[in-house]
């Protein structure tokens, strides 16, 4: 599939265009960045916490996780870091905040797509870390963001805003897949 996303035009890619590109998005995006990368300008914290349907029938919500933290834990001091834990959770967030405007409203065909991909990460790191959803059931997940600006360095001229932006998404009914485990 990665071959046929990369590959010229072709009558497989044209009879098939579609159905390549959901293979391929969000998790084999290919592009130059590897190459040509632009470094970071923002510092972006994305929490979440959920509701959990526990074994006894009872709801609970839980606290915030500030899922980026944990990945930042994950690399520091870590020579060689996974993928994973550089760029999963910032890629999925700007795939979201791209596709959405600042009412949390699709702007785009591939909203949705966001939407799930984000949905689908955040209730994986739910399983794997919160006591309550691994006794439970996941129901819903929020996710919440502050965005700071990185200071320019000192002989920039370049003026930013120093204050925090905020961003808290509505509660995501965590689809029956997703809260079987199915993300795994």
């Amino acid at each position: 599939m990665v071959f046929l996303h990369v590959a010229p035009a072709n009558t497989a890619t044209k009879q098939h265009g579609k159905a390549i590109e959901e293979w391929i998005y969000p998790e084999f995006e290919q592009n130059w960045k590897l190459f040509a990368p632009n470094p970071l300008q923002q510092d972006i914290a994305v929490q979440t916490r959920a509701q959990v349907v526990l074994p006894d029938g009872s709801m609970t919500t839980t606290g915030w996780y500030d899922l980026s933290a944990l990945d930042g834990a994950a690399i520091k001091g870590n020579p060689l870091p996974s993928h994973t834990e550089q760029n999963e959770l910032r890629r999925a967030w700007d795939f979201f905040t791209a596709t959405h405007d600042a009412e949390n409203r699709p702007v785009g065909l591939r909203g949705s797509l966001s939407e799930q991909y984000m949905r689908r990460i955040v209730v994986m790191r739910l399983y794997r870390e919160d006591p309550a959803s691994r006794k439970g059931t996941v129901h819903s997940v929020q996710v919440r963001s502050e965005t700071t600006n990185v200071p320019p360095p000192g002989w920039s001229h370049e003026q930013v805003s120093d204050k925090p932006v905020d961003r808290v998404l509505p509660w995501w009914t965590v689809t029956d897949d997703e809260a079987a485990r199915g993300v795994k």
